[in-house]
This record gives structure tokens, sequence and C-alpha cells, in this order.
């Protein structure tokens, strides 16, 4: 999955916020780095300075773009947060970036954490979490206790595929409640970010007036995901879609077995070439860096080598995604790795076989099993 940049520029090479801590990357935008218990050790979060109207006139204050994982270690870091690196503001608004549980699982907390019950203090307010429909709807089903986010259902669509680590599958099956571990509660209302949306979060003021951040739509990663950009600041909080070192997971999952992340995936990146080569990219993992145009240019080639090293075992003899996993991932991987990998042996295979460069056969077994056209 590395593809790492050829001429990389990090403004911030020698820096890196400690958890509790923020580094300004922009006027008016912090830094955050958080702690996650996976081989992906950490997450990136971002403060814009922000105001609202209030009762009162303009509340001024901060607007937090993803949250974390649920855990006490992220709770404790975001409270030295909020002693410390506020300038003794409030939170105001919430932002997710898509439904993943270290981008949305603290976001029941935050939002009422910084959310104020009417009262004999004065009026209520409301501290809003703000994120697409589909991804909001997606967290909310795997919040829940009964949540279809694994269990037998992704059991045997590994299977389906070729695995047949009778461990791996056990572990894969009682990982039903493995979201819901991380993201145990969502906000029971949100604000609904859309493609081409304008939020006002951490607004840019310039002699020609406020510059707010535009939505942008993306797809493959997660089912809407939101990048933000702000033209004044000449900044895109990437999210998850445009990483520096590390291509994104792009996987197929037993909710939608027939899916085509990659193509969705190669065209919301593409999307992307639209905005200026210096654009200052702020990712969700690894560190800011400009190169928007060459990072594309590589993910594109990246996936492209992939894609012809599917085709040319498939060429070799019929092969499941499960036998890709040595081709295309060449380490060792644990369940939680292999869950993602053979997620996207899935995507590969059926980029190809949606192309008609591939056909699919169930074997004896059940297996799928992709060979040429």
């Amino acid at each position: 999955m590395d593809a790492p940049l050829q001429e990389p520029h990090y403004p911030h090479a020698d820096t890196l916020p400690e958890p509790g801590s923020s580094l300004e990357v922009a006027p008016g935008v912090r830094w955050l780095r958080m702690p996650l218990p996976f081989a992906l050790n950490h997450i990136n979060l971002w403060l814009l300075r922000d105001e609202i109207p209030d009762v009162d006139g303009t509340a001024q204050g901060w607007t937090i773009v993803d949250c974390g994982i649920d855990n006490e270690a992220t709770r404790v870091y975001w409270e030295r947060v909020f002693a410390t690196q506020l300038d003794g503001l409030p939170v105001l608004r919430v932002i997710a970036t898509h439904m993943h549980p270290d981008h949305v699982g603290l976001a029941h907390w935050l939002t009422g954490r910084w959310s104020r019950a009417v009262g004999a203090a004065g009026a209520g307010f409301d501290c809003r979490l703000w994120m697409s429909a589909t991804d909001y709807a997606v967290a909310v089903l795997g919040s829940r206790a009964d949540s279809s986010m694994g269990g037998d259902a992704a059991a045997n669509f590994a299977a389906s595929h070729g695995l047949a680590d009778a461990d791996a599958i056990a572990q894969i099956r009682e990982r039903a409640g493995f979201f819901a571990s991380m993201v145990p509660h969502m906000p029971a209302a949100y604000h609904r970010m859309m493609d081409g949306d304008l939020v006002p979060a951490g607004s840019t003021a310039t002699a020609s007036g406020r510059h707010p951040w535009r939505c942008l739509a993306g797809y493959g990663h997660a089912p809407e995901h939101i990048a933000l950009h702000n033209e004044a600041l000449g900044v895109l909080i990437s999210g998850d879609m445009l990483l520096p070192r590390i291509s994104t997971n792009i996987s197929v999952s037993h909710h939608e077995p027939e899916a085509d992340p990659l193509a969705m995936f190669l065209a919301s990146l593409d999307r992307l070439r639209a905005l200026p080569a210096d654009t200052l990219v702020l990712p969700s993992h690894g560190k800011p860096f400009r190169g928007l145009h060459a990072r594309v240019d590589q993910l594109f080639a990246h996936h492209a080598e992939r894609l012809a090293e599917v085709m040319a075992a498939c060429a070799h003899a019929p092969h499941s995604a499960a036998d890709l996993l040595p081709v295309l991932f060449r380490r060792p991987l644990d369940v939680h790795q292999t869950t993602f990998a053979l997620g996207e042996a899935i995507a590969h295979l059926n980029a190809l076989w949606h192309q008609g460069q591939l056909v699919r056969r169930s074997d004896a077994r059940g297996v799928w099993r992709f060979s040429p056209a």
C-alpha cells in the first residue's frame, strides 16, 4: 500500500503536536494529533477559529474537525486541549469528515460536552454535529449493539472470497461489536453537509469579505466522505481521501458485495486536480503537505500497478481475493489488517470485473475466483 511522495514538501516536517497540544498550520487553523491503538497509530484532528450568531450577538469559539475514537485516553487528551488550547473559548460545532470510528467515535461526547441546556443561566445552545447524511446514517447503524458491521455476515463474505484460516474467520465473526466499541453512541441530531455546500466554520476574514469552507464529496473510502477546501487560505482538509505516504483503504464489504469503490475513489481523486497545485493539504494521517497534483498522479499510478498485478496473477490461474493477499501486500498482516487487505483485494478484482477484463465464477466450495474474460 505504501506509495511515498517523490518530492514531498512538509512545511512542519520537524514538528509534531503532542497529544493534548496544538500547532497552528494556517491562520485560525490548528493541528491536533491523537493516538490510535492500531498499526496506523495516530489521527490528525483540526481546530478552526469560528464564530456563530448567538442570542447575544455573535459567539466566538472553535469548530472541531474529526473526533478520535471513544476511549478514556482520547477524552483525557481532549480535556487537556480544552483547558490549554482554546484561548478560553467554547467549541461551537463538530464536523466529521466521514463515519469511520477514528473520525466520529467521540462526536456524541464532544457535542454533549459543549451544548448548554436551557436554564436560569440563559438560553440553551446545541453544539451540533455536521456530516453527510449517508455517513451519519451508517454510523448510527454501526453504533447499535445489534450492528451488522461484523459477525456472521462479514465472516461468510470473507470465506466466499477465499479466506480459509479458521482462526481469522472466527476473529472476524467475533468482531460484530468492534465498530460500536469505538462508536458507542451517535448524536440524536445533526446538520447535513452536501457536495458544494459552504460551511461558515472558521471563515477567514479578508478585505473582500468572509470566506467559508466548501464541501467536496468523495466516494470509495466511505459512503459520502466530505473534505473541506478554503480558497482564501489555500487549505484542503482532505480527511482520508488524500494521504501523503499511504494509499487510502478502498474496500468492498459484505453490505455491498458487488460494489466498485475503486472507480468511485479514482473519479473523486480526479476532481481534486481542479484545486491549486500549491494547496496545503491537511490529511487525517501523516503530516500536512504540499504537492496535491503530484500525489494524485502517484495514487493513480499506484492503483494502475496493482490492477496490472491482479490481471497478471489471474491470467496465470484463477484467483480469489485471498489468493491475491501476498501479491498485493508483501508483509505480514494481523487479523485487523487482513480484514482491510481482503476488502481492498476484492475492490481491485471488482474493478476489473466491472470493466469486463475479468469474469468471476463460484467454485465447488462457494469461493469466487476470477480469470480473464
